[in-house]
């Protein structure tokens, strides 16, 4: 049986570890503001309810590690929805198999419309999102798209189903550069309750997907989990918690972080939590302040407003211009979206609100741009 991150979640309990997130003091969270190497145990304190009170210096902080190690850049990306098909059942998700909406999956030639509207726009950086689907969106699906666009693009990520290492090697050896995978929350008892039918339903294998693409040699690695299904600080610490293993045991790849939170989609709970804005803030402080090697995306769920603000705040990686359902930029504007986004500027509108910030719009990715 190999090792996998299951080992050390087990040894956790989500009740206790939110008991102690409440219980830090603010002598904690100065503690850790000071520390030259944060731990967990930091990171726990900067989470805490007692660390709002210290947000500015925390942004200030935020500010100058990311600018060291990243300098002044951040990096844009588009999302491009191949297909809402969907065999799942999750409670929070407009492709959600119970919805008796439109299905549409792109052909070659759809993708390479999408492909079109998006290099207009400037992209060299798209992310592929597919329900999940996997008698029809399998590997098979997924290797043929790679192969259509993998000239077009200098960076492909992608976020599909959970696939096999086998799988994973495929789609690295096709090209592409990042896998994204979220558990949406870590909060085994309740699990359940958000995916009662379909693969995702299966909590342990969605856990070990992390480990899979680390064993496939993939570049980068991107996790998060859905806020606003259950308590954020408890979940974000399991993220972090989930991030320590993988860096450690698979010290080849780079890491991401994204902070997607709830928004109105077809059929949609309420956030059984509600996370505010300034909580949002915190939690990207906190990342940066615990780990300055991680990439940290905000994507267009956010308010213009939040995303203008947060640019010199910790964020490495913005999305813009998106469009959450398949063929949403040229091929078919009004198939089911996914979710509803929140900042709706054109690409050109975002890049030049990064400039004005003194920051320079990367769009193409940086490791093959600053490699010697």
């Amino acid at each position: 049986m190999m090792h996998t991150f299951k080992t050390i979640f087990d040894q956790y309990n989500w009740d206790a570890v939110q008991a102690r997130i409440e219980q830090c003091s603010e002598r904690d969270v100065e503690k850790a503001l000071h520390a030259s190497k944060r731990s967990l145990t930091d990171f726990i304190a900067l989470i805490s309810p007692a660390a709002r009170a210290y947000l500015e210096p925390m942004a200030e902080i935020s500010h100058r590690r990311t600018k060291q190690r990243f300098g002044k850049t951040i990096q844009l990306y588009a999302p491009m929805y191949l297909s809402n098909e969907c065999q799942n059942i999750c409670t929070y998700c407009g492709f959600s198999l119970d919805n008796k909406i439109k299905r549409k999956t792109l052909s070659d030639k759809e993708i390479m419309q999408e492909v079109a509207a998006l290099k207009a726009m400037g992209f060299d950086h798209v992310l592929l999102v597919t329900g999940e689907a996997n008698y029809t969106v399998n590997i098979l699906y997924f290797l043929n798209a790679i192969e259509q666009i993998k000239t077009q693009f200098a960076h492909i990520s992608v976020e599909v189903q959970p696939l096999t290492t086998e799988e994973y090697i495929l789609l690295h050896q096709a090209g592409v550069h990042s896998v994204l995978v979220y558990q949406e929350t870590y909060h085994r008892e309740v699990y359940k309750t958000y995916h009662p039918k379909g693969k995702k339903s299966n909590f342990d294998f969605r856990l070990d997907t992390p480990d899979r693409i680390g064993l496939s040699g993939m570049h980068k690695i991107g996790l998060g989990v859905l806020l606003g299904l259950e308590d954020w600080r408890t979940d974000s610490f399991f993220t972090a918690l989930h991030i320590d293993y993988l860096q450690k045991e698979y010290w080849q790849s780079k890491y991401s972080v994204s902070f997607p939170r709830l928004r109105p989609a077809e059929g949609i709970i309420e956030p059984n939590f509600i996370m505010e804005d300034r909580d949002l803030l915190q939690l990207i402080c906190a990342y940066r302040l615990w780990n300055e090697d991680l990439e940290l995306s905000i994507s267009t769920r956010e308010q213009a407003l939040f995303r203008d603000h947060i640019i010199p705040l910790g964020i490495t990686s913005m999305s813009a211009a998106s469009k959450t359902n398949p063929g949403g930029y040229a091929v078919d504007l009004q198939s089911l979206e996914q979710f509803e986004t929140s900042d709706e500027r054109t690409a050109s509108e975002m890049a030049a609100v990064i400039t004005r910030a003194g920051y320079e719009p990367v769009w193409k990715d940086w490791d093959k741009a600053y490699r010697h």
